[in-house]
């Protein structure tokens, strides 16, 4: 099963959401902007900015952690300039 890690962006928040998935992308945003009770629920304009491909469960959760643990909104930034395909 291939699973996706990507990174989202709020304007209206004007702030980064990183998360992986083995769903569809396009179902998975639909649901960030749903109205729910988890913090992408707040707003409903979230937006596809990254994408990356793994193979198995493990390494797209490893390199999801190893975004979350930059803390940096810099780090995505450059991350986004180096791969300008969205």
């Amino acid at each position: 099963m291939k699973f996706q890690v990507y990174i989202l962006y709020s304007i209206s928040l004007d702030r980064y959401y990183i998360g992986y998935t083995a769903d569809d992308i396009s179902e998975r945003i639909r649901k960030h902007n749903s109205n729910h009770k988890g913090f992408t629920g707040k707003v409903n304009d979230w937006q596809l900015k990254y994408t990356e491909q793994f193979e198995g469960k493990e390494l797209a959760m490893k390199r999801e952690k190893e975004i979350k643990s930059k803390k940096s909104r810099k780090y995505i930034e450059q991350l986004l300039i180096e791969h300008p395909d969205y």
